[in-house]
C-alpha cells in the first residue's frame, strides 16, 4: 500500500514525501496559508483524478480505443440533504460512441482511489460531451 510522509515546520505549510518524491500542500492566503501549493481537499481531488485517468488510459490502450487527451474533472460539493460528494467530469480528445462512452464511465466507478472513498464519501460520475 501507499506510504506518505507530511512535514509541517512553518503555519499551513506542508511538506509531502513519499519515497524520492517531495511536494508542498498549503492553505490558500484567504484561508490564512500562503499558498504554497494545493490545499489538502485540492490533494484529495488530485488523487482521485490521477487515479481515474490512469486507468481509462489503461482500459483504452488494452481495447486499442483512440481517447486522445483524457481531463477529469473534480469538484467537491454539498447537496441540499447537507452531504458532501464529488462531482466528476470526464472528457476525452478523440470521438467516443455511446458504448465507449458507458463502459469508460464503468472503469472509472471502479478505479482503487474511488472505491476507498465511496466507503464514506459519494462520489458522482458523469461525461461531458
Amino acid at each position: 500500500m501507499a506510504y506518505v510522509t507530511v512535514i509541517n515546520e512553518h503555519h499551513y505549510v506542508q511538506q509531502i514525501v513519499s519515497g524520492h518524491h517531495h511536494w508542498v500542500a498549503d492553505e490558500p492566503a484567504s484561508a490564512g496559508g500562503s499558498g504554497a501549493g494545493p490545499a489538502p481537499y485540492e490533494l484529495l481531488l488530485g488523487s482521485l483524478g490521477a487515479c481515474t485517468a490512469m486507468a481509462l488510459r489503461s482500459f483504452g490502450r488494452h481495447q486499442q480505443w483512440e481517447l486522445g487527451k483524457i481531463t477529469v474533472g473534480l469538484r467537491l460539493a454539498r447537496g441540499e440533504d447537507g452531504r458532501e460528494h464529488v462531482d466528476r467530469k470526464l472528457s476525452f480528445g478523440k470521438p467516443l460512441t455511446a458504448e465507449q462512452k458507458k463502459r469508460l464511465l464503468e472503469v472509472a466507478s471502479s478505479t482503487p482511489v474511488k472505491q476507498t472513498l465511496s466507503r464514506s464519501l459519494e462520489i458522482r460520475s458523469s461525461m461531458l460531451d
